[in-house]
């Protein structure tokens, strides 16, 4: 199993450790999933998300390359900016979902989930063959990655780097300085709280952690990203999100931009015979992926791909794949907990806004 530079440091700290896509990493510390959550949610956590795959893809064709190799416009990121983009496969399916970050002018970083750091590579490669002048690198090992989330992370955060943040917005990228180690800053996460993602050489990444932490934020695991993540309306790779599905039938297919993309020809033509639909549950259960959605009728029409009860609201929630005549917002489905069914709302995204806090 692969470890990250801050496996000793997070068992130091009495976290609960998991093999995750094959890398030892922290599932919760011992306050729990609950208290991380909130710590997200009302202070700042950090979470360790070394174990993350990244890419770097440079030269002059790089920007017409990522142009064909991804579903969202690459041609709108100006230098030091960042968005979230889908990498297609052949067939109507994602091969994974991305990060994509413009470091300089013919510079970019590409940052895919760590299960799918080799079916990321073969993609970008065989793409690449197209392309005569860009060069594609793993880089994955390279770096150290953090993640400083919630709505004391800025001001926490501004207080340790050499640069002032108060300019910088959401999906923004730069250099910075943190702990006398050169680090890489970008106004972006996955958890819907403000908050920022820190790159770092892999010998930096323990003393970048230890001021971080010792500023205030709060050690978080993976169980908390993955309520929080949850509770944002954002999907998993695996889960909501897969090699089968296509983007354009879930509530993020704003991504899917009108141009010419790898694999175009292998998609069927656009057609929803079902949608990814977020639920709210009336009743008591957790909704948990692989179990049954039914309509009114109890007629199947569908299976729940995630699902927890927020930590915050207490709301039980989920994402489930179901049949298009009844994927509308208020719609009512059953999910089928126990044997039982219990009833569900089609809602609207995200399932929780922080601007919706109350003070």
């Amino acid at each position: 199993m692969k470890t990250t530079p801050l496996t000793a440091l997070h068992e130091s700290l009495g976290a609960k450790m998991t093999d995750f896509a094959g890398t030892r990493m922290p599932l919760q510390y011992e306050g729990g999933i609950g208290t991380e959550h909130l710590a997200v949610r009302e202070r700042a956590g950090l979470f360790d998300v070394s174990h993350m795959a990244e890419f770097r893809i440079a030269g002059p064709e790089a920007l017409p390359y990522l142009r064909y190799l991804l579903l969202n416009d690459a041609a709108k990121l100006k230098v030091g900016r960042a968005h979230y983009s889908m990498l297609p496969n052949d067939r109507g399916g994602l091969v994974d979902d991305v990060y994509l970050y413009h470091l300089a002018e013919d510079d970019w970083l590409l940052v895919a989930n760590a299960a799918n750091r080799e079916a990321a590579a073969e993609r970008l490669q065989n793409v690449a063959t197209g392309f005569e002048d860009v060069e594609v690198r793993d880089v994955s090992d390279d770096w150290a990655l953090l993640a400083l989330q919630g709505p004391a992370a800025a001001s926490l955060l501004d207080r340790l780097v050499d640069v002032d943040l108060t300019t910088v917005r959401k999906n923004d990228t730069l250099p910075a300085s943190l702990a006398d180690a050169p680090v890489r800053l970008a106004r972006t996460g996955y958890t819907g709280e403000d908050g920022f993602e820190v790159f770092t050489r892999p010998a930096d990444a323990v003393s970048v952690w230890t001021r971080l932490q010792e500023a205030g934020a709060e050690p978080c695991g993976l169980g908390a990203r993955d309520t929080l993540r949850l509770e944002a309306g954002f999907p998993l790779y695996g889960h909501e999100l897969d090699g089968e599905h296509d983007p354009r039938c879930t509530p993020f297919s704003w991504v899917v931009k009108d141009k010419p993309f790898a694999g175009q020809e292998g998609w069927p033509e656009h057609a929803c015979g079902e949608r990814l639909v977020p639920l709210r549950l009336a009743g008591r259960g957790i909704a948990r992926e692989g179990y049954d959605v039914t309509d009114v009728n109890g007629t199947p029409v569908g299976h729940v791909t995630s699902g927890t009860i927020s930590p915050l609201t207490r709301d039980a929630i989920a994402f489930a794949w179901v049949a298009s005549d009844v994927s509308a917002v208020g719609s009512t489905l059953h999910v089928t907990i126990r044997g039982q069914g219990v009833e569900a709302t089609v809602v609207d995204l995200p399932f929780y806004r922080p601007d919706a806090r109350v003070s």
